[in-house]
């Protein structure tokens, strides 16, 4: 058994809790569990229990041998003095305060049900895709809709997390916010940390001050992200390095190594010189564009917005100075949505929490809903479970719910999973 079972069956009141006693033989009434700590420190804060006739308020411990609380050195910790009941499968040891006072200790070897172990034993010992796979079917359809929208909810969290520390990073502005965050979203997976170290060697200011004039634009996309120092022939790209040649020296600016960039095994439709063209030109043609993306109200307006087409030189060129077939290079609609779903949806959240306007999460919400699911291995494999994703609401709720609780296993943390050991 893992300690990790212990705080569940404690946290959910998934054991015996009549006629409960220390092993001292004191009479426990338990009146508040305590809220379950995450952090460092005891693992239940702000209990109230009952011990014969004084009400004690304070911190519950948990281990599975009561001789772990010195394995773990809690003797020596200021923060474990607060500690008004030691929780454990086995009391192998009295434990007591640094002033020599016995805490009082419950045994739970006995009020757990030895289904309910063996259960989440084998749950986390098979060697099925996800651990609760032959269990899943008698889960109710409402159990899984609600633990899905809460965990959409999640995901988004999580992303406002390190959405808001780029925003920090940018003084609170959240034009060169949503800058920094797109231009992350257009390289993609496999160009997203280069498109990252682009924005902070070519800040939001030198693309606002620069927007009106497109070629100057490109050079500085381009020669910042270091793919105008080769020796060139055409006189499209020779003319973006005379560009950036003045403007770098202008501003000292410095250019990242082109090895950063990744090509191979890509469409070419991917290529970052056609991601890195299709950002300036967006810039160019949008002024405000997080004002205008505030002002959205569905997604058909998300796709006129991001309606972007290079022409000119990039009509028949995927590569600076090798040309190919003429075709319109446009973010297609399924781009548009994955950039809505990993930068417009999260940044709109973000905005409706730190301005405390909901109507902006919910928007964001309605987009994710508006949006067809992503195609992957993962939601194909879902769906192979008969859970079937309708949108990108529920395919980016089944990607947190792989990522975050199936693949490490952390099934008492799942409402999927704790509806499978309460029945």
């Amino acid at each position: 058994m893992k300690e990790e079972l212990l705080h569940y069956v404690w946290r959910m009141q998934r054991f015996d809790c009549t006629n409960l006693f220390t092993t001292q033989s004191q009479k426990i009434t338990i009146i508040q569990f305590g809220n379950h700590n995450q952090n460092a420190g005891p693992d239940f804060t702000h209990a109230r229990i009952q011990i014969d006739d004084t009400l004690w308020i304070g911190n519950v411990e948990m281990h599975l041998k009561a001789s772990d609380w010195m394995k773990h050195g809690h003797q020596r910790d200021p923060a474990y003095e607060n500690v008004i009941l030691h929780v454990v499968l086995e009391e192998d040891l009295p434990i007591t305060h640094q002033d020599g006072t016995r805490i009082p200790c419950l045994e739970l070897h006995s009020r757990i049900s030895p289904k309910v172990a063996k259960l989440y034993k084998g749950m986390q010992h098979n060697t099925d895709w996800i651990p609760c796979q032959k269990l899943l079917p008698g889960v109710p359809p409402i159990t899984r809709q609600l633990w899905l929208d809460r965990l959409l909810v999640e995901r988004l969290e999580e992303r406002c997390l390190s959405l808001k520390e780029v925003l920090k990073e940018n003084k609170f502005d959240w034009e060169a916010c949503l800058y920094s965050s797109l231009a992350r979203s257009f390289g993609m997976k496999v160009n997203a940390d280069a498109f990252e170290q682009l924005t902070k060697i070519l800040p939001y200011t030198f693309v606002r001050k620069h927007r009106h004039n497109l070629l100057q634009l490109e050079s500085l996309f381009f020669g910042q992200a270091g793919l105008l120092k080769e020796t060139f022939s055409e006189s499209y790209p020779l003319h973006l390095q005379r560009e950036y040649q003045f403007l770098a020296h202008k501003f000292q600016l410095k250019a990242m190594p082109a090895i950063y960039w990744k090509f191979l095994r890509m469409r070419p439709a991917n290529f970052p010189t056609i991601r890195l063209a299709q950002l300036a030109k967006l810039y160019h043609q949008t002024e405000y564009l997080f004002s205008k993306v505030l002002a959205i109200q569905s997604l058909i307006e998300v796709e006129h917005l991001f309606d972007i087409q290079v022409a000119g030189y990039w009509k028949d060129h995927y590569l600076l100075d090798k040309i190919s077939v003429p075709k319109v290079k446009a973010l297609g609609k399924g781009t548009i949505h994955i950039l809505t779903i990993n930068t417009i949806a999260p940044i709109l959240f973000l905005y409706g929490k730190e301005k405390d306007l909901p109507a902006f999460c919910e928007l964001a919400l309605y987009l994710l809903e508006s949006i067809p699911p992503e195609s992957n291995h993962l939601i194909t494999k879902w769906g192979e479970l008969d859970f079937y994703a309708e949108n990108a609401y529920q395919s980016q709720a089944l990607l947190q719910l792989f990522k975050k609780y199936c693949q490490p296993k952390h099934c008492l943390n799942c409402s999927i999973g704790g509806a499978i050991l309460k029945n």
